[in-house]
């Protein structure tokens, strides 16, 4: 069995951020800050996040952070809930959490639910229009009671699209940042468990098609909310487990192929059910090892393919997950390594 390429991912990840202009920098420039999450939390588990400037990322992400609190996926884009935990997860990494106004990002959180209800009367419209940032500033007024859907769910940004991902990210924030007090987390966790399928899975909404990435956000939403007793693990510890292929990778969803990428979404969520003993670890292993660019750096989804960050991350992650020698350990549910998240809740 082929051995992990340390040096070589390492040297990939940072040639990646330091080359602006390659086609993998270009069509990632919008969502940068998802891509300096994965690329950073590697280089943590590799035991290389040394290897940065720490004030110039910082610098970064701060320019990135917009009037409501929220963060971008890079300089002069829209602010997103998703782009938002990411922001958070680096800051984390690097212990600077001390740099955000928390009840501000808090606030951004719970605001997208109320913004977008907000649009749809005429004169607060055009208020927006001549100045978002009036409107946020109308929002930071108002009780955040209430600010969440009724039905628990959450929204990403102001336009409203709902998804348990957008679940999972505002508990994840708000625990990180610890202010998960101020959401209803009873009716968050209702709403989750009414994306809960018959095969024991979950979906995007309720009644969506269980997949892999969806139920690790629910299984994880659930776990730092202290409500996995909601969840058959039999019955979706057997859906996950028949995600491995004869390869030994793990799939997404029944019938199609394989990707690194589920190394994390499937075993992450086996971990936190406690039945990750059902699938053959050292047969998926292999299968992240052979998706190595042993020349180059990099993993890709699947052997031979073109490397990416964001499997580099999930490869290792997935390795860390399997306790390969070498590695940090990861925390399945905020998927950061485990002595971040113990520094953020044990320390001081």
């Amino acid at each position: 069995m082929a051995e992990l390429a340390v040096d070589k991912h390492v040297k990939y990840i940072l040639a990646v951020e330091k080359n602006k202009d390659s086609f993998e920098s270009v069509v990632m420039d919008h969502l940068r800050m998802n891509g300096a999450y994965w690329g950073l939390t590697a280089l943590d588990l590799l035991g290389k996040l040394d290897s940065v400037n720490v004030d110039e990322v910082i610098s970064w992400i701060l320019k990135c952070q917009h009037e409501s609190g929220g963060f971008s996926g890079n300089i002069g884009h829209d602010p997103h809930i998703l782009y938002t935990l990411s922001a958070v997860q680096v800051l984390a990494l690097f212990n600077r959490l001390d740099v955000l106004d928390i009840d501000k990002v808090a606030t951004c959180i719970l605001s997208c639910v109320l913004l977008m209800k907000l649009f749809a009367h005429r004169w607060l419209y055009e208020s927006i229009v001549s100045s978002c940032t009036s409107c946020f500033a109308q929002v930071s007024k108002l009780d955040i009671t209430g600010l969440q859907n009724e039905d628990g769910s959450f929204s990403g940004d102001m336009w409203g699209e709902v998804d348990t991902r957008f679940s999972y990210i505002a508990i994840c924030c708000l625990s990180i940042l610890c202010c998960l007090d101020k959401i209803n987390v009873e009716k968050a966790v209702s709403y989750i468990l009414s994306c809960k399928n018959l095969d024991g899975g979950f979906g995007c909404t309720p009644g969506g098609e269980s997949h892999a990435g969806q139920i690790f956000c629910c299984v994880g939403a659930l776990a730092l909310t202290g409500s996995l007793h909601y969840v058959d693990k039999d019955l979706l510890g057997w859906w996950l487990c028949e995600r491995q292929v004869k390869s030994g990778g793990l799939n997404g969803r029944p019938e199609k192929l394989p990707d690194v990428c589920y190394s994390w979404w499937v075993l992450s969520s086996l971990i936190m059910i406690d039945r990750v003993h059902w699938i053959d670890k050292e047969k998926l292993v292999k299968f992240i090892l052979d998706c190595q660019d042993v020349e180059n750096g990099g993993i890709s989804d699947r052997p031979d393919d073109a490397v990416d960050v964001y499997h580099t991350y999930f490869g290792v992650a997935g390795l860390s997950l399997l306790n390969y020698p070498g590695l940090k350990a990861i925390d399945p549910a905020y998927a950061l390594p485990v002595d971040v998240v113990n520094r953020i809740f044990f320390s001081g």
